[in-house]
């Protein structure tokens, strides 16, 4: 297969992925300013989940649907992934996330300084270490479900898209009181350059680039079959 369609594949899951995680909030916000319920917390970690299994299953035979700078580093760390491969696809997904960012900043502009177009905060009293903390935890438990599932060929793949959304929307509702519940630089990152809101912004690279690359290391440790 050739590698543009692997990093085209990224940019469209990328874009997806942010566009429905982050406007499920503009969204939230929306109706709530109209006097209605909103999405809510659940809501929002529905929206996010659904799309990850949705894109997963309508890319990974592409490029493997990593859609998110922290899985393609600890693909590349556990030398899973050329370097240049990986800076492809990270690159890819900066792109569509950036795109998916300047959607929303068209389609929900009263979202812009309020929500900051879903982009993800800490919130009020919530310390920037806790912040990195959090979104290592649950990158962790995201990255470790992708090597389980995706990754290691004695896994039923048929059932990877469920069990990696479930995580992702598992993460979403514990994480999102917290910092947002985000897993994943590029959600963070393409509402941030559209709405110029980079409030600690380095706390949704540490923390999930962290998770990843341990999650990688220890499942290469502990479980990957020693064989292959």
């Amino acid at each position: 297969m050739k590698a543009y369609k692997k990093y085209l594949a990224e940019f469209v899951g990328t874009f997806a992925l942010v566009f429905i995680a982050a406007g499920s909030v503009c969204a939230d916000f929306y109706l709530r300013q109209a006097g209605g319920q909103g999405l809510g917390l659940l809501g929002i970690s529905i929206a996010f989940g659904v799309v990850v299994i949705a894109v997963i299953y309508a890319t990974s035979y592409v490029s493997g649907s990593h859609v998110n700078p922290a899985v393609t580093i600890s693909f590349w760390i556990s030398k899973r992934m050329e370097p240049n491969t990986a800076i492809m696809y990270i690159i890819s997904q900066i792109a569509g996330a950036t795109l998916a960012g300047l959607a929303l900043k068209t389609l929900f502009p009263d979202a812009l300084k309020t929500v900051y177009l879903g982009t993800c905060m800490l919130s009020p009293g919530v310390s920037i270490g806790r912040g990195i903390l959090m979104e290592f935890i649950i990158t962790f438990l995201l990255v470790f479900t992708i090597y389980g599932t995706l990754v290691d060929k004695r896994a039923s793949a048929g059932f990877a898209g469920i069990a990696v959304g479930l995580v992702v929307l598992f993460g979403v509702m514990i994480g999102g009181t917290i910092s947002g519940g985000a897993m994943n630089p590029a959600r963070v990152f393409g509402p941030a350059i559209a709405s110029g809101q980079f409030t600690h912004h380095y706390v949704w690279w540490i923390g999930p680039i962290l998770g990843g690359i341990v999650a990688g290391f220890v499942y290469d440790q502990l479980f990957a079959d020693v064989r292959k």
